[in-house]
């Protein structure tokens, strides 16, 4: 028979779990992550970072932690074109799906187009194995950040024109020669990502299934957390696919979708001021689903 928990934690990385603003993870964020996946948990982390940033950002401290022998943690990264699975020893094979990769000939463009233009604000970073990424110096100022990012989002469309390879950011769309789109610029508050339009935090919550599955655990609901609105995919494709799921904006700052068929869930509702956002709010619903456990 499945085991079957009472819940499962869907987790992004960065905002809920890492500070946007260091990229750490607070020791006490660590220490409840233990606390739930031992206590039986599930705990499962569904983010664009890459699985080298997640072996430093999150497992090692988690093993440094006292990790027990018995736990085994799943990353999805890289909105789910790549995916791992570590436990105490650290991490074992990573997995890649190769044809949702940006081309490499696309990738070194970037990458010299930010070497020569953007190095002051933004870098390129090289541990992505299927999409690629730059991600903004945490010395850069942010608002001036923000500004060398909308240029080098413009670049970056105007690129896969040279490369004749269908792309859209936000509400802008350019296909192909062939009146396709395969490739999606994403910009976030921190970074850029370029990557197939395949990928997802749908697809990366569709992964998680399968491997709660391949390990006998069907959890009886969800709580998904995330700090963006493409983040709202995970809970969008659990509840599509008949499993129960609150979700958890820990940035509503931007505005909470309306028509959700399922509950959102931010600091407010733990009786917590619209200031307390990011890992901040990420560590209060940590604690208090520690505390449902008794």
């Amino acid at each position: 028979m499945p085991t079957r928990p009472a819940f499962a934690l869907l987790l992004d990385v960065d905002g809920p779990i890492a500070s946007p603003e260091t990229r750490d993870v607070a020791p006490e964020i660590i220490s409840l992550l233990l606390k739930l996946a031992t206590a039986g948990i599930p705990v499962v982390f569904n983010t664009g970072r890459s699985d080298e940033f997640i072996k430093r950002q999150v497992m090692a401290p988690m093993m440094a932690a006292g990790m027990p022998s018995t736990l085994k943690i799943h990353a999805i990264c890289e909105k789910g074109a790549t995916w791992f699975t570590f436990d105490a020893d650290g991490a074992g094979e990573i997995h890649v799906d190769q044809e949702l990769a940006v081309p490499l000939h696309y990738a070194d463009e970037i990458r010299e187009l930010v070497t020569t233009e953007f190095d002051g604000h933004m870098f390129f970073d090289e541990t992505k194995r299927a999409m690629v990424s730059v991600e903004q110096h945490i010395d850069a100022d942010s608002f001036e950040y923000r500004d060398a990012q909308q240029q080098f989002d413009s670049a970056a469309m105007q690129a896969m024109g040279r490369h004749d390879l269908g792309v859209e950011r936000l509400d802008v769309r350019q296909p192909d020669s062939s009146e396709t789109i395969d490739y999606r610029v994403d910009p976030t508050i921190i970074s850029t990502d370029i990557e197939s339009v395949e990928l997802g935090k749908d697809l990366g919550a569709r992964r998680t299934l399968e491997l709660l599955a391949s390990d006998g655990v069907e959890p009886a609901s969800w709580f998904t957390v995330g700090d963006s609105r493409t983040d709202y995919a995970m809970a969008d494709w659990l509840a599509e696919n008949g499993h129960m799921v609150s979700h958890v904006d820990v940035r509503p700052g931007d505005g909470i979708p309306s028509g959700k068929s399922y509950p959102i869930l931010t600091a407010k509702d733990l009786g917590l001021g619209r200031e307390v956002i990011h890992d901040h709010a990420g560590l209060a619903f940590l604690r208090h689903w520690h505390s449902l456990l008794g």
